[in-house]
């Protein structure tokens, strides 16, 4: 369960910052931040701020027990 809840984590922090920083259009060096085509929306997204951020989470969530 707490590896779901990091992941989700991960997802809205992934996509809160590369947001802020793709729309001014910069990849953001080593973030990777591109943009992706939904049908009529598009997305920024980091794969590497997602990955970061999930086991950060999931470490702190393992801290708490």
């Amino acid at each position: 369960m707490d590896m779901i809840k990091a992941l989700m984590f991960g997802a809205i922090l992934s996509a809160t910052l590369a947001l802020v920083i793709g729309s001014q259009g910069s990849s953001a060096g080593p973030l990777a931040i591109h943009m992706v085509q939904v049908v009529d929306a598009k997305l920024y997204w980091s794969w590497p701020v997602f990955f970061s951020a999930s086991g950060i989470a999931f470490g702190l969530m393992l801290l708490q027990r």
